[in-house]
């Protein structure tokens, strides 16, 4: 968005209201894709919110060759596998399970929603930690294959192939447990 990145810009200049509206704008999407990096809601949230504060304290120059979001999110990302890094070097983690409810009014509906929620997450939490990651960036942020390849630091060609390969290991995931899934 254009505009974000303008608010940005805006705030570089001494308006901390636009940091606070690029917070509201970002943080619930920011913190879920963190998650699929992390598998750890707790986690993703504490990295979620050194990725505004590295915005708020550093002020990082944004050089527009891609959108804000697909930028915000490559800095996010950075810091998420350097977290790996580290957790790599300590103790075992848990894993937290965190899933939205939908607003629906039917109970029925909503807990069959609920229901496929669970299941797509817990057989995206098994895929590679990559396809998990690109599987978010399509299907939950809609994000391009060029972002994505931006956000990921590799090729657009590599994206294609490594989506069509998350969508399939995702659909044999989703056989596994039984699910019944409509087209991806």
């Amino acid at each position: 968005m254009g505009n974000d990145a303008d608010r940005y810009r805006r705030f570089l200049n001494g308006d901390d209201d636009e940091l606070i509206v690029i917070i509201d704008t970002y943080y619930q999407g920011l913190s879920l894709y963190l998650n699929s990096i992390l598998n750890n809601i707790c986690e993703a949230e504490e990295i979620m919110q050194q990725t505004f504060v590295k915005l708020a304290v550093r002020k990082p120059k944004f050089n527009g060759k891609s959108s804000f979001k697909t930028w915000l999110y490559a800095i996010a990302r950075n810091q998420a596998l350097n977290r790996l890094r580290e957790r790599s070097r300590y103790a075992d983690f848990t894993i937290d399970e965190a899933f939205s409810l939908s607003d629906e009014t039917d109970i029925e509906r909503q807990y069959l929603a609920e229901e496929r929620k669970v299941q797509l997450h817990t057989a995206m939490k098994r895929l590679n930690s990559e396809y998990a990651q690109i599987l978010y960036l399509k299907y939950f942020e809609d994000f391009d294959t060029e972002a994505i390849a931006r956000i990921m630091k590799k090729s657009k060609r590599q994206i294609g192939d490594m989506l069509y390969r998350a969508k399939n290991a995702l659909k044999s995931e989703l056989e596994r447990m039984g699910f019944v899934y409509e087209e991806l």
